[in-house]
């Protein structure tokens, strides 16, 4: 048994995260805003809460503690609508209150996880991506790259605690995570959402982009490896599927799982979005790394993913009923 604590524990990973750790026989507290959100309805009610900002030092100490064996990193403010329209929160949350957890995990001597993102690969053409592949990211001037660059900044500086402070850390590069819980404002529960109340899911620029979809099961499993495992200390993993497929098959999947058969509406993202924000073409991780020291894979078919996503979708009225976007 460990003493863990998961920061961003009611999120849509951190439940997930919270009930496989529980499962694992380890002792686990939640740090959060306390804000009512999808993914804390999934959390089991015996578990322990400390409430708090990511940034407020005092609300840290509180939960990470010196008996505290491992700290999974998963707080972080996400999203297109974030991104575009509060860059300063994005990045103070994701920045400055990433160097407050190390700081307070430093003084307790525990190891970290930190959950970063593909993001931070930015628009680099050649996928898929290893762990020390090249960032190529746009204009500062571009809002869309506040989270990369957030994201990256508090890479280096985990890095930095591993190398010159000496204390344990991992890091794990998240590839388009998929799943029960998953509030309606991505692509894959936001289709579904849609889809399920006879809504068209809509399909930007085409959808000819290309992605690869992780269902949150497999994903849980290789952060908890990584947390469980010394071999892990000082490295970055990708963690993804590695099945390359166009954003406009994904949601015709979820369309005919859903059994919806309107035509799903086509968006421009320079008429949505403006200038501000530019999409990728392509984000494929490469996993061989995390499988050779791990051995981990992710084993969840898409189809199989988004069938158990969308059958849980239905089970869930409340769910339904969350309005599109909903905040966390």
């Amino acid at each position: 048994m460990a003493r863990v604590v998961v920061t961003g524990g009611s999120g849509f990973v951190g439940g997930h995260l919270v009930r496989c750790l529980l499962d694992r026989g380890d002792e686990v507290t939640v740090f959060d805003t306390g804000r009512v959100s999808a993914g804390r309805r999934c959390l089991p009610e015996e578990v322990r809460h400390v409430t708090g900002d990511i940034r407020d030092e005092s609300a840290l100490a509180r939960a990470i503690t010196p008996d505290v064996d491992v700290v999974y990193h998963l707080a972080a403010l996400v999203g297109v609508q974030y991104y575009l329209h509060r860059p300063l929160d994005v990045i103070d949350i994701n920045f400055h209150g990433t160097v407050n957890l190390l700081q307070a995990a430093e003084r307790a001597g525990s190891k970290v996880v930190f959950a970063s993102s593909s993001e931070v690969f930015g628009k680099n053409p050649a996928v898929p991506w290893a762990e020390d592949d090249d960032r190529v990211t746009g204009s500062t001037a571009t809002n869309r790259w506040c989270y990369s660059t957030s994201k990256a900044l508090a890479e280096h500086v985990t890095f930095g605690y591993v190398h010159q402070r000496g204390l344990r850390a991992s890091i794990i590069r998240y590839f388009n995570l998929y799943g029960p819980w998953q509030r309606p404002a991505f692509l894959v529960s936001r289709s579904i959402h849609r889809a399920l109340r006879g809504i068209p899911p809509v399909v930007y620029d085409g959808g000819h982009q290309t992605r690869s979809f992780t269902f949150i099961d497999d994903a849980v499993e290789a952060t908890a490896a990584i947390g469980a495992s010394e071999k892990s200390d000082g490295e970055a993993f990708n963690v993804g599927a590695t099945q390359e497929v166009t954003i406009g098959q994904v949601v015709e999947h979820i369309a005919d799982l859903a059994g919806l058969r309107e035509p799903t509406e086509q968006l421009d993202t320079n008429t949505r979005y403006g200038n501000s924000y530019q999409d990728l073409q392509k984000r494929i991780p490469d996993t061989s790394k995390i499988h050779a020291i791990l051995g981990w894979r992710a084993t969840t078919g898409l189809r199989d993913g988004l069938r158990a996503t969308v059958e849980w979708a239905r089970r869930h009225p409340w769910w339904l009923d969350l309005p599109d976007n909903v905040n966390p």
